[in-house]
């Protein structure tokens, strides 16, 4: 991929969890709710051209399971997750080491993770050319299926702050 190309970074929120008594929040598994309403995520993804050619995910139940459903939906297309037990408890600074790591060659990269560092990071990512009503979305409330889009000419290895243009903020539901 040529340096000047756009890269794409998906910041995605699990789909909602449940909370049952006694498992621990690592363990805590989707709800009907959001089994029913993570596949929208991918079908959104498919439907925008957003295509991910590498996906990190936590590897907390509720986002290997929103994953699974993500990865229904993106069929042949989807690329196998790679489960990263860094991104459950990570700091915004953490995060976005992690998506440092990214080769060069990803043009479109999905993570799937947990608030508040995804909020924190889509924030801290966000140029001054960004989407100033998605910017404002994000900033307000960041729900479960919260979906970030974000595009920048860096690779990855350069991102720190305010370097990509956040495009679209939504919250992909049937």
């Amino acid at each position: 991929m040529n340096a000047a190309q756009t890269r794409r970074l998906i910041l995605m929120r699990h789909a909602k969890a449940d909370y049952p008594l006694g498992v621990p929040d690592h363990d805590r598994p989707l709800a009907s709710r959001g089994n029913r309403e993570a596949p929208a995520a991918g079908a959104w993804l498919v439907d925008n051209d957003l295509i991910p050619d590498y996906i990190i995910c936590s590897d907390a139940l509720r986002t290997r399971s929103t994953c699974a459903w993500v990865l229904s939906e993106l069929g042949e297309k989807g690329p196998t997750p790679y489960i990263d037990s860094r991104v459950y408890s990570a700091s915004v600074a953490e995060l976005c080491s992690i998506i440092n790591e990214v080769p060069p060659t990803v043009s479109t990269l999905l993570v799937i993770g947990h608030q508040p560092v995804l909020q924190d990071l889509a924030l801290r990512l966000a140029s001054a050319e960004s989407d100033e009503e998605s910017v404002y979305e994000l900033a307000m409330n960041y729900p479960t299926l919260g979906t970030t889009v974000l595009e920048t000419a860096h690779p990855y290895s350069h991102l720190d702050a305010r370097d990509a243009k956040v495009t679209h903020f939504v919250v992909p539901r049937p």
